[in-house]
């Protein structure tokens, strides 16, 4: 079997064997970190950053290490990773020890013993980016051989990676549609009820529940459940405090 077949089926079972977009990242920085150690001959350690639009930032690591240096970013400001998906290209931090750019960042990696970073970033769907970033012991670790190992390795995890995040994608909209069809059921139970005991139309009934939502600063299907609470309580007497 050729490498890149091998890439591809190993990365597509991750996918399969993940429950969430998050577990996959975790087992994705895991794999990403033996694979690239291996051709690069050197300890390397993996962070994987993921932004998701109206959510927030997803960040795993290979190591606990390699973890913390995922999440510092969300924390403290700009790192390679950041940039790397921001810009959609490729940064390498030599030595992080006199690396002038965020110095911040580069200053807690090389404290944990890491003195080289690269940062790829990977193609994923439009309102979605992602970049895998490697850190390893030595300075100059990732030469021009390397970098190119880790790039074409990146476009592997890419879809791989986009895989994932459109299930999950999927799954949450599958799950907002479940939340929203409960809350319409519970909210025409509730009307119903008013319905009954005020001798109200539907539209009357919703303009109730509506006020006593709007009157109390709480979402319309909190009332409604309160009301069938109530009214499995006490049948037939269900009084708001509007």
């Amino acid at each position: 079997m050729k490498l890149g077949q091998y890439l591809a089926e190993r990365l597509q079972d991750l996918v399969l064997e993940s429950a969430d977009v998050a577990g996959f990242l975790g087992k994705l920085s895991e794999f990403s970190s033996g694979f690239i150690g291996k051709a690069s001959g050197l300890p390397v350690q993996c962070g994987v950053t993921l932004v998701r639009n109206r959510r927030s930032v997803t960040a795993a690591g290979s190591t606990p290490a390699a973890r913390l240096l995922a999440d510092f970013p969300q924390a403290h400001g700009q790192s390679p990773g950041l940039e790397a998906l921001r810009a959609g290209s490729t940064v390498s931090v030599p030595d992080t020890r006199f690396d002038p750019r965020w110095r911040r960042y580069n200053l807690a990696v090389a404290q944990a013993g890491q003195r080289s970073i690269l940062a790829v970033p990977l193609a994923l769907d439009q309102g979605a980016a992602a970049a895998l970033t490697f850190f390893a012991p030595e300075t100059d670790a990732f030469d021009e051989e390397g970098i190119v190992i880790c790039e074409a390795y990146a476009a592997k995890a890419g879809k791989a990676l986009r895989l994932a995040v459109r299930i999950g994608a999927s799954k949450d909209l599958n799950e907002d549609l479940l939340e929203a069809m409960k809350s319409r059921t519970t909210i025409n139970l509730a009307s119903g009820i008013v319905m009954g005991q005020s001798r109200c139309s539907q539209a009357e009934a919703f303009a109730i529940l509506t006020k006593v939502s709007n009157n109390r600063n709480v979402k319309l299907r909190v009332v409604a459940e309160e009301l069938l609470r109530n009214f499995d309580k006490v049948p037939g007497i269900t009084r708001f405090d509007n």
